[in-house]
């Protein structure tokens, strides 16, 4: 065996995606049963595609693919690129202490739980009492309710997700940025090349397969739509447009019992972001890019 440590190495990662992503596998074949807690696992019944007939059949379907669909999309095209431009201003620093300054500041938020996070959006967007609301009321400005209203919802969903993820993001580009040659940047100088046309031609192609890559694995994830901030962020009144497959999973399975009908639920969106993988690795590929695989 050559360089047994390596194996040693990948050992813990290995074993942990045995235990918690592969052995849980078995766990979707309740999808096409009609489980039953007291006949087990194994003896539950066979039905097939009921559950996903029956998912596909009702209306309440297309309300969570659109749901999830949009704030998906939000994701990809307000989330996605912004940890890319912090990375690359962050690169054009040249002060070192203030640099890694801003990066601890911005990299705190991950660690803050939804928890905290939603509390502090009510604390500032409440229609009683709200900080913000206060100042909009003070500055003459009529009252919003942001919680409760459908038009606010998502865009208080991005808007949240960039303020805790976006520092974080950065981590990995960083890195990439990290490996380009210096020496590309002196022959640009010597050239006569802007520091706009050092980060068009010199920075951007250099991070360009990391971006690549992690939009792939972003796809991946598409209808994940972060199930704890949607879940307490929700309330009767912008269920409409908030609602989303996740959600839908945890009422039906958790609250309700409906173990094998939330599991075909859950295998239709993995399914889905399966395919989107398959897909934008493909694309990626016969555009030059390497790919995931």
């Amino acid at each position: 065996m050559k360089s047994p440590h390596l194996y040693v190495m990948i050992a813990p990662g290995l074993i942990y995606f045995i235990l918690f992503k592969y052995l849980p596998m078995w766990g979707v074949l309740i999808a096409f049963k009609d489980y039953l807690p007291f006949r087990g696992f194994w003896d539950s019944p066979w039905v097939g595609l009921k559950h996903f007939d029956r998912f596909f059949h009702d209306p309440v379907f297309w309300l969570l693919l659109k749901n999830t669909f949009v704030l998906a999309i939000y994701n990809i095209v307000f989330f996605f690129p912004i940890p890319i431009v912090i990375a690359l201003m962050l690169n054009e620093l040249r002060i070192e202490w203030f640099k890694r300054s801003i990066q601890t500041a911005i990299y705190i938020p991950h660690f803050v739980s939804w928890v905290v996070v939603v509390g502090m959006v009510y604390t500032f967007f409440s229609s009683e009492g709200g900080i913000f609301t206060n100042m909009l009321v003070d500055a003459g400005l009529p009252k919003l309710n942001f919680l409760m209203s459908n038009d606010w919802f998502r865009p208080m969903i991005i808007l949240e997700v960039i303020w805790k993820e976006s520092g974080w993001g950065t981590i990995i580009f960083l890195a990439a940025l990290s490996g380009v040659d210096p020496t590309l940047y002196e022959a640009a100088k010597i050239d006569g090349a802007s520091r706009y046309r050092q980060l068009w031609h010199i920075t951007l192609p250099a991070i360009r397969s990391t971006i690549v890559i992690l939009f792939i694995l972003r796809l991946g994830n598409f209808l994940d739509t972060g199930f704890e901030q949607i879940f307490l962020m929700l309330n009767s009144t912008n269920r409409q447009v908030g609602e989303v497959f996740d959600t839908y999973v945890y009422v039906n399975g958790v609250q309700q019992g409906q173990f094998s009908f939330s599991t075909a639920v859950g295998l239709f969106k993995s399914l889905v972001g399966l395919c989107l993988v398959l897909g934008a690795n493909k694309a990626a590929k016969k555009l030059g890019e390497q790919g995931v695989y």
